[in-house]
């Protein structure tokens, strides 16, 4: 088992879940109160990471990353240090390819929501903040903590889009995911299989919980 890859995986995923949380319930409650011309753009560019295989969005973040691109002068300026093959640029490409885990779950949660309670809530003197607080959030903790959930985990096993970015080096970009890659092609099966084994069984609790709590919002909505 090469811990130091899967310490390197719970922290990237921890990164990118406590920067995205926050993001997707922003968006996420943005586009489902919200009808704008442009909308079907916005949530096809949200989820185009669902459907583009994960080395083609990474090759296109690797060229962006670049030291002769705005992005990674930026980056370069800002930091001293460029964006391909470090920590900083799988966090970034992690929290692009994750978008949709965190955004999708928490608009539809958001959608469920009545309007009536909202204008009840202001209508009782509420104001904007305490309405999403006191009456939004509570009827929508399923959907995020489903986002949450799937966020995290979708980034301990990502492989295609941190390789293409990163690379594999040890303590820096070197995953759980492309550890097991790389045991695979030292023909080493018993560590491939054990933190396979690893990723099997934490993505299996993680959907089992995100199912639990769909059913349980649903139960919730029928009271």
């Amino acid at each position: 088992m090469d811990w130091t890859a899967f310490r390197l995986s719970l922290e990237l995923a921890a990164w990118t879940t406590a920067i995205l949380m926050p993001l997707g319930l922003l968006v996420g409650r943005w586009l489902a109160y919200r009808r704008f011309r442009g909308r079907g753009l916005v949530e096809a560019a949200i989820a185009l990471p669902l459907v583009l295989p994960p080395t083609v969005l990474g090759y296109y973040l690797l060229v962006s990353f670049g030291g002769d691109m705005p992005i990674g002068q930026f980056w370069q300026q800002l930091t001293g240090r460029g964006l391909n093959f470090s920590f900083a640029g799988i966090v970034i490409a992690s929290i692009i390819f994750n978008l949709p885990f965190a955004i999708q779950p928490v608009q539809r949660a958001f959608e469920t929501v009545p309007p009536h309670l909202r204008e009840a809530a202001w209508c009782s003197g509420l104001s904007g903040w305490r309405t999403f607080t006191h009456i939004e959030l509570p009827l929508v903790w399923p959907g995020v903590i489903s986002a949450f959930v799937l966020t995290f985990i979708h980034t301990i096993g990502e492989f295609g889009v941190v390789l293409m970015v990163g690379g594999s080096i040890e303590g820096e970009t070197r995953t759980i995911a492309i550890a097991i890659y790389d045991r695979v092609q030292a023909f080493d099966d018993e560590a491939a299989g054990a933190m396979s084994l690893l990723l099997l069984v934490a993505s299996f609790i993680a959907i089992a919980l995100v199912y639990g709590l769909a059913g349980k919002g649903r139960g919730v909505g029928v009271r």
